[in-house]
């Protein structure tokens, strides 16, 4: 279902809204309107559009090429930098679940206000995290190896210093991170000072620091039809995270998930008696542990145990749910959608 035409962000498989459209709901009387910005490529901008046809369309930043998730963050700063050269910045990727709206939107006004150097555990100087406590010995993230606590935040939250990233661990690891209670899931979310970014990337990155300083006012597409493509193709953990002077993290005290896999649907949607979940047009009988999505042709099950299946208008996906981590490595093989 996460191909060209509709990415996972752009998806309804939890409700009635895109994870897109809940991400921007989540934000509502946190950040301004006008200071929400969606950064995404070329090709996504009319889906978007067309999911969220009330957002400014000049608030939508089509990069003009995939150059990773550093230069996205450039991209994010210097944008914010040419309105604002002492604010702070969030990058909040769009195709998490959240659910817990209200202790999310105070552990992000916090964060702004320690990113912005108030309170006890401000540091202007550093870049922040957040970071996810585990409930399982997860292979497919990233982790956070955790050092003192720092600060404490009315929403329940602490502000503990990073004194690691952590590749994806295999399972005995994961399970030794576990049961450790030292390390802590990256989500992939960032806030800092537009001060710091720069001062981080001046050391470290000096193309994506140029890139930043002189990012220009108003309509930056010019700009970015002439500078982006030529950014170094990089992560912003391998750019600037995991080389940063000080970097703290926000343990969150919302949920997340981060739903990768068809695996996670199961948390989310209610099972029938017999362990099976189903969404759209399907039919189940003498199953068990199933998990069936149709996007309009009826799916019918019958004396099966443990499989995913997913009907889309051009493709069907048949796996074992064991197997749900390794279907990235057919999309080689499967066509992929143009707009």
């Amino acid at each position: 279902m996460s191909r060209a035409r509709a990415p996972k962000h752009l998806l309804t498989l939890f409700s009635e809204k895109t994870l897109l459209e809940a991400t921007l709901l989540r934000l509502k009387g946190v950040v301004q309107d006008a200071n929400i910005w969606i950064l995404t490529n070329a090709s996504q901008v009319p889906l978007i559009q067309k999911a969220i046809p009330g957002f400014p369309a000049s608030q939508i930043i089509a990069e003009p090429a995939k150059r990773d998730t550093a230069p996205a963050a450039a991209l994010a700063t210097g944008l914010v930098r040419a309105r604002d050269p002492h604010a702070v910045v969030a990058l909040l990727p769009a195709d998490a679940l959240i659910k817990d709206s209200k202790t999310f939107g105070e552990q992000l006004r916090q964060a702004f206000l320690w990113a912005a150097g108030e309170g006890k555990g401000g540091s202007a100087s550093a870049l922040f995290t957040f970071a996810i406590t585990p409930s399982h010995p997860a292979t497919g993230f990233g982790y956070l190896e955790l050092g003192d606590t720092v600060a404490a935040s009315k929403a329940g939250g602490k502000l503990i210093k990073v004194k690691r990233f952590v590749e994806k661990p295999d399972l005995p690891t994961a399970k030794r991170y576990l049961k450790g209670r030292k390390h802590a899931w990256n989500a992939g979310m960032f806030i800092w000072s537009v001060e710091a970014f720069l001062a981080e990337v001046e050391r470290h990155e000096p193309a994506l620091a140029s890139f930043v300083r002189d990012f220009p006012k108003g309509d930056p597409t010019a700009y970015l039809a002439a500078r982006f493509a030529a950014l170094p193709k990089i992560s912003v953990d391998y750019a600037v995270m995991e080389k940063a002077s000080k970097v703290l993290t926000v343990i969150a005290a919302f949920d997340w998930d981060d739903v990768g896999s068809w695996s996670a649907l199961p948390t989310h949607l209610k099972p029938d008696g017999d362990g099976n979940v189903s969404k759209g047009n399907v039919v189940v009988v003498g199953s068990s542990g199933t998990i069936a999505v149709s996007t309009g042709r009826v799916i019918a099950l019958c004396g099966l145990k443990d499989i995913v299946v997913v009907e889309t208008e051009d493709a069907v996906l048949v796996c074992h749910r064991d197997s749900v981590q390794d279907i990235k490595k057919l999309l080689a093989h499967v066509p992929v959608h143009t707009l």
